[in-house]
């Protein structure tokens, strides 16, 4: 445990032949409840960012053989994985940051805040936590953050898949509340459409008015 806790750092893409699978280090080092944690919803100047946890019961598991980074998948396959993760995972939590919170502390501050968040919203207490690029300060729990880890770890692209799902259905939601804005369809993104949606509406109460082109609508 002590020779791989001093190996904190971050992992490049270059190291990924070494690596292969971070989990499988772990694992024969006798480390067995790993969680893996991502975010999605950095990028949009509308609606949360959410945070997922995932402790999966064995990630070399047959029906996780189809689990990549989210952003590599169908919105469909996304969806059916979405349910395979949560039957094969021994726990999983998922954390809602609201705009509130990211126009008040900020962007950064807000996505570490939402993963220890997630990570003590586990059921089980992992052994190791695997991030997707962010160490996380103050976490008792030893943590490893990978660069680009939801493409070489099987446990962090779990976390990738629950966080992208639920925060794609939360913005399909807010699109009944706010509609016109389009948001089931570009989540939040800044696309042409919603720019354009922006010209004619305004921002409303889901737009992060911290965000350059939020805030320079509201100082006009």
């Amino acid at each position: 445990m002590e020779a791989i806790y001093l190996r904190l750092q971050l992992i490049k893409p270059a190291k990924r032949r070494i690596l292969k699978h971070i989990e499988s280090t772990l694992i024969a080092a006798g480390i067995t409840k790993i969680a893996g944690v991502d975010e999605a919803g950095r990028g949009p100047c509308a609606g949360p960012l959410v945070v997922a946890a995932v402790i999966l019961k064995d990630p070399f598991a047959q029906d996780l053989t189809r689990v990549r980074d989210s952003k590599e998948l169908s919105a469909g396959l996304r969806e059916e994985l979405f349910e395979v993760i949560i039957e094969q995972s021994l726990s999983h939590s998922i954390i809602e940051i609201t705009v509130e919170e990211i126009d008040g502390f900020g962007l950064h501050k807000s996505n570490l805040e939402g993963m220890r968040r997630a990570i003590n919203s586990l059921s089980q207490v992992p052994e190791y936590v695997l991030t997707d690029g962010y160490v996380i300060e103050g976490l008792a729990t030893p943590n490893l953050a990978v660069w680009k880890g939801d493409q070489v770890a099987v446990s962090i692209s779990a976390a990738s898949i629950l966080a992208k799902v639920y925060r794609d259905r939360e913005m399909a939601r807010l699109d009944l509340e706010y509609p016109g804005y389009g948001f089931a369809k570009h989540k939040g993104y800044i696309t042409r459409d919603h720019t354009r949606a922006l010209g004619e509406l305004g921002i409303c109460n889901i737009h992060r008015k911290s965000f350059s082109n939020i805030a320079a609508l509201i100082n006009k």
